[in-house]
């Protein structure tokens, strides 16, 4: 069938088998909040709402309706989302009205953000949009500006994004507007986030998971989140899953999450019916704060969640050629799609428009006092004006971590050295930094964080953790903790989120959103900056011999890389000093996305930490103890980007030491990979100069021109050669990474199998030096044979183990 067949508008669900009783635990409340003035006030400002969204999506003139709709009145191509935009407006409006009743200090947030209309309809009527875009001022010449350029070059969009006031969640994905909203009010106790949960969303992993976000609310030091689940029934296409569901299903599921649910279904008297579930919620929250607050914290308590059920479409148009309009999928984005050239289409939205009664609302394109008189008084509290969503960075106060370093030619892991200084900065942040790990901190050898109560876990439902203050939110799902670490971000607040190398890909789009979101933050120039986007990778490929093939795969540097070259950074530090100079930056950047990738093992320290404090700051540099005279006049350049594949460089080039002498060789390290990138391509690409300086260049003193390089590179080839594609002499430019090749096995077979090992890195070697040196080339064939020969001798014994030395520190004559 090619679409939902409906036998009704707004179908009920079938009736479940689940006994009466379970509706004993939805909540009932007497509907008695509002006064006769404002029920009236809120209907207004509804229909003032419901009629500029609707106007966006059609109207290019006339966009008051002040005389029959022509065709050159309606825009040539029709966008936008109707079908949520009445809910999202119901929200809107009683969320407005409890704000100017009690003051509450809340964010709204929008799972479906497709509904921009209806937001940006109601910002225009709190007079926020003006505030940040002076174009669309409060009265008639701005209005006609909002309806005119909606979704049209130079206009709003069709989706929440950065661009619109009060919002801190890209409007495009769904699933993580719940994880988002607890994320925000982590560490600000008194915020309270209204967060709309579409039906279609609700069905998506992301969102399944984050109900239970609230478990990791300390009551005591953060704020809450009030979900309402917006249950219209339908998708773009077929009926939703929530839809399907009667009152005792949805009790059952949301009690069984821990939940005290609240239907608000009565339309014809929707508003008294919210608004007093509204108040019930507020009470509810503020009785759980106060008792955590008081020193008498409620074991598990049930925090409310309102589940709101109204037509999708509402108000629309009822039917069109035979088909239902409101009520189905039929309305979810343009209801009369053929409004431009159907006479009879036409006559239907004049029809429709003109029931909100405009003349009365939006007098002469204003709004009516009485619409005005819901919407807060002070600027602050205007849900489109809330510093936390735009204006809340707060810097963290990151140690000196050279005071830190560990004494180089010692054996260390980076994430041990790593966890001990994040405990520091855990301790030195209490209310602004927090780390959101999926169940990993301890495999990744972080777990100094979690030596002290208060830099340890946070979560409530365990007494060994609950209302310690802890740090650290550990939940087995990456795209709860990428919600969570966004609403944090997003509000100012700093956080980390380390993670196995092979599951980050997990997160890849929300990463992606995330990034297009702060993109256009940074095209407006009212948004401030906010703390960076930060990923601690480990347990990576390399390393992960003993968990096999499905633990192998650092696909996400990739990710990272494809995104706008201003925003990203990828890092790849060779040893724990570089990695504690590059966590240390990171923590301090803002705006950026940041990756850094590093090992759980022990390994090397090859630099002091003032030695790791230089190479940081330049991004790559050449290490003489490994190259031959310094690096002077190499024959090769060989470069390690990554800490296991340096190892086999600096392996490689002692080899070659002893075997091809007559090899001059010139080691490089890149610890920032976006330096390779060609000359302007990103902020940190080397300048040509620099670029020569470090790999040569056509200027060499012998006339020979530049030399061979060879990369050995921790992540996918291919990735760096769309990095380095730009930059001169490419022909001279060998690059080995992850092949796709692995199993559970040993660490240098898993070098042997990705080409990646010190005799691949030799035979390279051998190879670009043989094209500038005679006395390499005489016996180069030789010397490849054999030192893959060594290499073969190798494996086969490695099937008993590694060889007995393998991972000894190379050592240079």
């Amino acid at each position: 069938m090619p679409a939902q067949l409906l036998s009704q508008p707004n179908p009920p669900p079938d009736p479940s088998h689940i006994p009466d009783s379970i509706l004993s635990l939805r909540v009932d409340v007497p509907k008695n909040v509002l006064s006769s003035n404002e029920l009236d006030s809120i209907r207004r400002f509804r229909r003032a709402a419901d009629y500029i969204a609707a106007a966006m999506i059609f109207l290019k003139s006339n966009t008051l309706v002040e005389e029959p709709i022509k065709p050159d009145d309606i825009k040539h191509r029709l966008l936008g989302h109707w079908g949520t935009c009445p809910g999202l407006v119901l929200v809107y409006a009683h969320l407005n009205a409890i704000i100017t009743r009690t003051n509450l200090n809340s964010l709204l947030v929008v799972g479906p953000g497709h509904g921009a209309p209806a937001i940006l309809a109601c910002l225009w009527l709190e007079n926020s949009l003006a505030t940040f875009w002076p174009k669309y001022t409060r009265d008639r010449q701005g209005l006609s500006a909002l309806i005119r350029g909606f979704s049209v070059p130079g206009g709003f969009p069709s989706h929440i994004n950065a661009e619109t006031p009060g919002s801190i969640h890209e409007g495009g994905e769904l699933g993580y507007a719940l994880s988002v909203s607890f994320g925000a009010v982590m560490d600000k106790p008194d915020l309270v986030v209204c967060c709309v949960v579409g039906d279609g969303e609700a069905e998506s992993g992301p969102t399944a998971t984050a109900w239970h976000a609230y478990k990791y609310i300390d009551p005591a030091e953060s704020g809450a989140v009030l979900p309402i689940v917006h249950v219209n029934g339908f998708k773009i296409s077929e009926r939703t899953i929530y839809g399907c569901m009667d009152d005792k299903e949805l009790t059952a599921l949301f009690v069984g999450y821990g939940y005290q649910p609240r239907f608000v279904e009565e339309l014809n008297d929707i508003d008294q019916d919210l608004a007093s579930s509204m108040q019930w919620a507020l009470d509810e929250i503020h009785k759980i704060q106060k008792a955590a607050r008081s020193g008498n914290p409620i074991v598990k308590p049930r925090w409310p969640v309102l589940i709101l059920r109204t037509p999708k479409g509402w108000s629309t148009i009822k039917s069109l050629h035979g088909e239902y309009i409101e009520g189905s999928f039929r309305s979810h984005q343009v209801p009369l799609p053929e409004a431009k050239n159907d006479p009879e289409e036409r006559k239907m939205l004049q029809a429709w428009l003109e029931s909100y009664k405009p003349s009365e609302v939006l007098p002469n394109g204003e709004p009516s006092e009485e619409v005005l008189s819901i919407i807060p008084k002070e600027d602050k509290l205007k849900l489109g004006q809330k510093k936390e969503a735009y204006a809340a960075y707060e810097p963290i106060d990151v140690p000196a971590w050279i005071d830190h370093g560990v004494k180089k030619g010692t054996q260390e892991s980076c994430m041990k050295v790593v966890g001990k200084f994040l405990n520091l900065v855990t301790h030195s942040n209490p209310t602004s930094f927090r780390i959101f790990s999926p169940d990993e901190l301890v495999s990744n050898k972080l777990d100094a964080v979690l030596e002290d109560a208060d830099s340890g876990r946070n979560f409530q439902w365990d007494p060994a953790s609950r209302a310690k203050g802890g740090r650290v939110i550990e939940i087995l799902s990456e795209h709860t903790c990428q919600g969570m670490l966004q609403g944090y971000t997003l509000t100012g607040r700093t956080g980390l989120f380390p993670s196995y190398e092979a599951f980050l890909g997990i997160v890849h789009t929300m990463m992606v959103q995330y990034s297009k979101f702060v993109k256009m933050a940074h095209e407006t120039t009212w948004r401030q900056p906010v703390g960076s986007l930060n990923y601690l990778e480990t347990s990576t490929w390399a390393r992960q011999e003993h968990n096999g093939f499905s633990h192998q795969n650092p696909a996400f540097i990739g990710a990272v890389l494809d995104l706008k070259p201003s925003l990203a950074r990828v890092y790849l530090p060779p040893d724990a000093n570089c990695f504690l100079s590059t966590v240390a930056h990171c923590l301090r950047a803002k705006d950026y996305v940041n990756l850094m990738v590093g090992s759980k093992q022990p390994t090397p320290v090859w630099l002091s930490p003032e030695e790791a404090d230089r190479h940081c700051i330049a991004g790559a540099s050449i290490w003489k103890f490994a190259s031959t005279d310094d690096g002077l006049e190499p024959d090769v350049v060989l470069v390690g980007i990554g800490v296991e594949v340096t190892f086999e460089v600096i392996a490689a080039a002692a080899l070659l030491r002893k075997l091809v002498p007559q090899l001059r060789v010139r080691v490089v390290n890149v610890t920032d990979l976006m330096i390779l990138g060609p000359q302007g391509s990103h902020p940190h690409a080397l300048e040509d100069t620099d670029w020569d300086a470090l790999f040569t260049g056509d200027g060499e003193s012998d006339g020979k021109g530049r030399r061979y390089i060879h990369f050995n590179y921790h992540g996918y080839p291919v990735e760096l050669k769309g990095l380095l594609f730009g930059r001169q002499g490419l022909e001279r430019v060998t690059i080995e990474g992850y092949r796709e090749e692995g199993t559970t096995t040993t660490a240098l077979d898993m070098m042997l199998q990705n080409h990646t090992s010190r005799y691949h890195v030799a035979a390279a070697a051998i190879r670009g030096g043989a094209k500038v040196n005679k006395k390499v080339e005489v016996d180069a064939h030789e010397m490849i044979s054999y030192v893959m020969h060594l290499a073969q001798k190798d494996r086969e014994y490695i099937y008993a183990n590694d060889p007995e030395g393998t991972f000894d520190v190379p050592k240079f004559d």
